[in-house]
């Protein structure tokens, strides 16, 4: 299955352009492996979590909503959170009513936001599949337009700026490592640099989306559970990312919760990066040594999200 050519890197950067006036450029901060008990490597964090609303979520959400018509009723998203924040965060620059669905478990800290930027906020099923489909409602009966928190051209060119905006940051790296739920990230990244570095997929053990993807040749349903489940447990991998990834993702690491949790405390003790159990689920691959790094590899993290109000900072 060959790469979506609507994903290009001509058009992340027709996007990026558009979208630039509205977002932030987030830091990177480099930082020695051994300082983390680590080979001699050079760890490259992004730090996306100090984007508006928390997290790379709102590159996708300008995309959309300055390069779609959006009706007098506004947009409606389903969310576990960050997605669903960050569109409310938009809609609220860009003067557009929005509708959030949400999953009960979603954190409170995401809820939080989305109230404060104004949003209606429907709080409806266990998981973000049940509030997708009662979004799916809502935009029948309202008119208002759908925004897909990890589906879509223009979700994923946005989310892809990620990746040119990093390259100009560090043009160096040998690999990045994504934290993946439903792979809008990774796949809008993986469309920006395609093979150039060696592109990385991290998942919880309890929501494996694309490792079961890429093993059965198509998306498939997975297990939606685990610390990150706000996150990173959509009920199948996206379809219009998946060609990106068999294409360019070289590599899926799976970690568990105690790991996911592990490099949130590490994070904070070592370089005061406060991250969300998804935001620390890459760097979970690199800690726990479940990711193989190279000798003198210069490794890119994306530290994806921020949105918490419950991190294991205990001393171990």
């Amino acid at each position: 299955m060959q790469a979506s050519s609507e994903v290009t890197r001509e058009r992340i950067r027709a996007t990026e352009h558009v979208i630039r006036p509205h977002i932030r450029q987030t830091p990177i901060l480099e930082v020695d492996g051994e300082e983390f008990g680590l080979d001699p490597i050079k760890i490259v964090f992004k730090l996306e979590l100090f984007q508006h609303s928390g997290s790379f979520k709102a590159r996708g959400a300008f995309t959309n909503m300055l390069t779609r018509e959006v009706p007098a009723a506004g947009v409606v998203a389903a969310s576990g959170g960050n997605h669903g924040a960050a569109v409310a965060f938009a809609a609220m620059k860009l003067g557009k009513p929005a509708t959030i669905f949400v999953p009960s478990v979603a954190s409170p800290a995401k809820l939080d936001r989305i109230r404060r930027y104004g949003a209606e906020l429907v709080i409806t099923g266990d998981r973000y599949a049940e509030s997708l489909e009662a979004s799916h409602a809502w935009t029948a009966q309202s008119g208002a337009l759908p925004i897909h928190a990890y589906e879509g051209t223009e979700t994923l060119l946005g989310q892809g700026t990620l990746g040119m905006e990093l390259e100009q940051q560090d043009p160096k790296l040998d690999s990045l490592l994504i934290a993946v739920g439903g792979g809008g990230l990774i796949g809008g990244v993986a469309g920006w640099y395609q093979n150039r570095i060696r592109m990385v997929a991290v998942e919880p053990f309890e929501a494996p989306t694309l490792e079961r993807a890429l093993s059965a040749g198509h998306p498939v349903d997975a297990p939606a559970g685990g610390v990150a489940a706000d996150s990173l447990a959509p009920r199948q991998v996206g379809k219009q990312m998946f060609p990106i990834a068999q294409q360019y993702v070289k590599e899926v690491v799976l970690v568990t919760d105690d790991e996911i949790i592990e490099a949130q405390k590490r994070l904070w003790e070592s370089v005061r990066v406060l991250a969300e159990p998804g935001g620390a689920a890459a760097f979970a691959a690199l800690l726990s040594g479940r990711y193989k790094s190279q000798p003198g590899e210069r490794v890119g993290v994306v530290v994806c999200g921020g949105n918490t109000d419950k991190v294991h900072l205990e001393s171990s």
